[in-house]
């Protein structure tokens, strides 16, 4: 992708206040886009949309994906020529308690942010990120395709399920004449600096650090493809860009590591255990804890050979990444300037 082309673009992100989108935000600042965010509040407190302070540099909206009539005001607003949709419950366990919220924003706000790009003339390009728990998943060692059944078990993975079907739908009923494109892409497990979530492993390995204790790993030998934030992210933004200069090039995508770096929790916890001196970690199974899969990876090899596209970053240095924020967050550090010279350093 060359960076030139997000300069002066005007780029639409619902949940530009969470982990992804404030990565998202401020990579895209930093190559000159125009970015207009809608959103909830952020959903973590301390959050690094707030850390970071890319509000001052962008225009933020705060509003639900649920409410179509601000959501088309917000978008007609902005104009814009490409959209990232990202808004979405995204925690297993919580979708397990509340799973009525999860289904109406993960598919009802699916069907909003389509339903308002179709009456906005200036799109070119459009993004739907789900996950990669939207397969049925079979505990298969080989990575899922594009083409394998959709049918995700929790609520949460189920409604992100829903989101493609949606998708798909409006593609062949609404944006088919239009000519616009829309890809939905499907990406593993991300870490990264400024990750504050609950039930997520690495944000519970930083916790842990900060409260001088021991990890607690609840289910060590689940594997999952990790990978840095940075690579979906910049997946996302070069599959907008391609398409919208070669529109035949939209679908669906999966955004993975290689498969040598979809590792267990416990082999992610032992480099998180390397990567910062003095940590250390318990096993500690849960016997009734709500159903999540065991064992999920994805194969890549249409986005590689569709536009040539190869992570960046392995596991190791994912990992080594994540670490170097969140120490120089925890020691009142200057995480700002680690957070760009990433950045700067992934795109080089």
């Amino acid at each position: 992708m060359k960076l030139s082309f997000y300069r002066d673009k005007r780029v639409f992100i619902t949940g530009h206040t969470g982990f992804k989108g404030s990565w998202m935000c401020r990579l895209l600042h930093n190559l000159g886009a125009k970015v207009y965010g809608y959103a909830l509040e952020p959903p973590t407190v301390p959050s690094l949309f707030k850390l970071n302070g890319i509000e001052k540099d962008i225009v933020s909206t705060i509003g639900d994906i649920r409410d179509l009539e601000l959501l088309k005001k917000s978008m007609r607003d902005a104009d814009p020529e490409i959209i990232i949709h990202m808004a979405a419950q995204p925690i297993v366990r919580e979708s397990y308690v509340d799973p009525v919220g999860t289904y109406s924003t993960n598919v009802m706000g699916t069907v909003n942010l389509l339903e308002a790009a179709r009456y906005c003339d200036s799109v070119r390009s459009i993004i739907n990120v789900t996950t990669d728990k939207v397969y049925k998943n079979f505990e298969w060692e080989r990575g899922y395709i594009e083409d394998d059944i959709l049918d995700g078990h929790d609520p949460y993975s189920n409604s992100k399920s829903c989101s493609e079907l949606v998708t798909s739908s409006y593609k062949k009923a609404f944006f088919k004449e239009t000519e616009v494109p829309i890809t939905t892409c499907r990406a593993g497990n991300v870490i990264g600096g400024g990750d504050f979530a609950k039930d997520r492993i690495i944000p519970d390995c930083v916790r842990a650090m900060e409260e001088k204790r021991s990890i607690i790993v609840r289910n060590p030998y689940s594997t999952r493809p990790y990978q840095h934030v940075l690579e979906p992210v910049y997946a996302y933004l070069m599959i907008a860009a391609k398409q919208y200069e070669k529109p035949v090039l939209s679908g669906c995508y999966n955004v993975g590591p290689e498969d040598f770096d979809c590792v267990t929790t416990g082999e992610i916890v032992d480099l998180f255990c390397k990567h910062w001196p003095g940590a250390e970690w318990k096993n500690i199974s849960e016997i009734n804890a709500p159903h999540e899969a065991n064992f999920l990876k994805l194969n890549c090899d249409k986005i590689k050979k569709t536009f040539g596209w190869h992570p960046r970053w392995n596991v190791d240095k994912a990992v080594a990444k994540t670490v170097e924020w969140s120490r120089v967050y925890l020691e009142k550090g200057n995480f700002n300037a680690v957070m760009d010279a990433q950045i700067e350093e992934f795109l080089r």
